[in-house]
């Protein structure tokens, strides 16, 4: 697991991205699978759970986490809540209530308002950045009152460059967004290449916030210790786990 060097001075939060390594699960999943989405045993999945509860000291059901399904759909959690969430991001300023996201090659982002008090999570693959739901988030808190200046994001490990291997069709729906969209991808041997870290900070940036951190971990690389879906497809894997990233407010 691994701690932000922005985040880790902020004693009233605590926060984890965590990787692959200490929990129960076995094969494709070992071990600290925490995808209630994936095929592994149900029993395995709640005892990792349980394991980054203890860990990020949650009591009793206070860990949220959403059905996400790369979308720009995100909510402002003022309770606990019963019902499930169908999004991909969440922001609270509740004591107490962790907000976790679920990814294996996407990114995790955590932010902070260290003013305001305010944390929020988002789960942001190529579809999630596509549709600009950080932008959309962080300008929620801005529209509210929060100050760029007070704003801290981390963008969490998720697929390198090296290894975000797209096809052409990919490369010509960026650019027909924006055409420096370009900046973002790279051309080896008539393959494309696609920055996902980068292409999200440039969009945070776009709004004014400055103060950003990139975990730089590539997830496809197997001695990093993370679950990645694209490397389980390239090993022919019929299923894959999933990291867990988790931000409270103490």
């Amino acid at each position: 697991m691994i701690k932000s060097k922005k985040l880790y001075k902020f004693k009233n939060i605590k926060h984890y991205f965590f990787n692959s390594i200490g929990g129960f699960s076995n094969g494709v999943y070992k071990s600290l699978n925490c995808g209630i989405g994936s095929n592994d045993k149900k029993e395995n999945v709640n005892k990792n759970l349980n394991l980054v509860k203890k860990k990020i000291g949650v009591k009793n059901n206070n860990l949220l986490l959403m059905k996400q399904y790369h979308s720009d759909k995100f909510f402002i959690i003022k309770s606990n809540l019963k019902k499930k969430l169908f999004g991909d991001g969440m922001i609270t300023k509740k004591r107490g209530l962790a907000l976790g996201v679920l990814t294996a090659d996407c990114a995790p982002i955590l932010f902070y308002d260290k003013e305001k008090k305010i944390i929020g999570v988002a789960h942001v693959g190529w579809k999630g950045a596509y549709k600009s739901l950080i932008i959309k988030m962080l300008s929620s808190l801005l529209k509210k009152g929060s100050k760029k200046t007070n704003i801290i994001v981390i963008i969490g490990p998720c697929i390198s460059s090296l290894n975000y291997e797209v096809k052409q069709d990919f490369l010509k729906k960026f650019i027909k967004k924006n055409k420096e969209n370009l900046y973002f991808f790279k051309k080896n041997k008539n393959k494309f290449y696609f920055d996902l870290a980068n292409y999200i900070k440039s969009q945070i940036l776009s709004i004014g916030i400055k103060n950003i951190e990139i975990i730089k971990k590539d997830t496809f690389r197997a001695s990093n210790n993370f679950f990645s879906h694209r490397r389980a497809k390239k090993l022919n894997f019929d299923d894959y786990g999933r990291n867990i990233s988790i931000i409270m407010i103490k």
